[in-house]
């Protein structure tokens, strides 16, 4: 009996199994919008057309967050509710973090200091905007979740790749993007492109993947948190901005293919015929 649950608990591993998939890096980092701009574009043509902020899934193409139509009432000061970005204007996102919320920097025009200058004043001379005029962080903590949704929807869904720009990443694999998949399986972290001894830098990672088989991003945005109490030389405090993503989508990789389906079939009836072999020799034995 202990043999058959050996064989069933393989079975069951093998069928769960993600596939593996090939990944496509897109990296680059400088002092400008410039120095980064033709990777940004180009990892944009790999996931496709841009489509319209609206409910429910286009299959392919891809979305994106560039934080700017985000209005005075939700941003700084005040905070944006994590689920903005699939209920108000649906992209399928809902973030989530292990710190006390999230929040978009405030424009020029609304009077409260930009580029989380409300946190502390020295970051208006630590950041910069790709796409001006506002930036993006969690609060209480330098981790984010990216949870992939039908936009609109409470549906799961999957998507083929990420990317986010980056500002002021100083420390070398301290920035990094962690991708995950169906149940949690883990499918790589890669580290953002830092640049030495600058303020006010760009950097952009981006990750495309070979099939839509990303249910969950972590980002980890530098040592530390946005904070008040000045420049901090012992810890990396970074910023984020522009999140381009593919379309949010249902995937094949979450449906057993019929290869899998007769696999299991067959491995449960050689699990019946063992069992009724066993059963009979017992019986015979009596």
């Amino acid at each position: 009996m202990r043999a058959l649950f050996r064989l069933f608990g393989i079975l069951v591993l093998g069928f769960a199994a993600v596939p593996s998939q090939a990944q496509t890096i897109f990296s680059a980092s400088g002092p400008d919008p410039a120095s980064v701009q033709p990777t940004v574009d180009a990892f944009r043509a790999g996931l496709g057309t841009l489509n319209p902020n609206v409910a429910g899934s286009l299959g392919i193409g891809r979305r994106e967050i560039n934080w700017d139509g985000v209005p005075d009432a939700l941003s700084a000061p005040n905070n944006l509710p994590a689920d903005f970005f699939n209920v108000n204007s649906p992209r399928g996102v809902v973030f989530s973090t292990p710190g006390t919320g999230f929040q978009v920097s405030s424009t020029a025009a609304s009077g409260t200091p930009v580029e989380f200058g409300n946190i502390d004043p020295t970051y208006t001379q630590t950041f910069e905007t790709f796409s001006a005029q506002r930036l993006f962080t969690a609060l209480g903590s330098n981790i984010v979740d990216v949870n992939f949704f039908i936009p609109g929807s409470t549906t799961q869904a999957f998507t083929n790749g990420f990317g986010a720009v980056f500002t002021d990443v100083d420390v070398a694999d301290a920035t990094t993007l962690s991708f995950f998949g169906l149940g949690g399986a883990f499918l790589g972290t890669w580290s953002v492109p830092n640049v030495v001894g600058a303020n006010e830098t760009l950097s952009f990672l981006g990750v495309l993947f070979s099939d839509p088989v990303v249910t969950r991003v972590r980002i980890t945005s530098g040592t530390a948190a946005l904070a008040p109490g000045g420049i901090d030389l012992a810890a990396d405090r970074v910023a984020m901005d522009d999140f381009i993503f593919g379309e949010p989508r249902l995937a094949a990789a979450a449906v057993p293919e019929p290869g899998s389906w007769a696999m299991l079939l067959v491995g449960f009836a050689a699990l019946g015929s063992t069992f009724r072999r066993r059963r009979t020799i017992a019986q015979r034995a009596c």
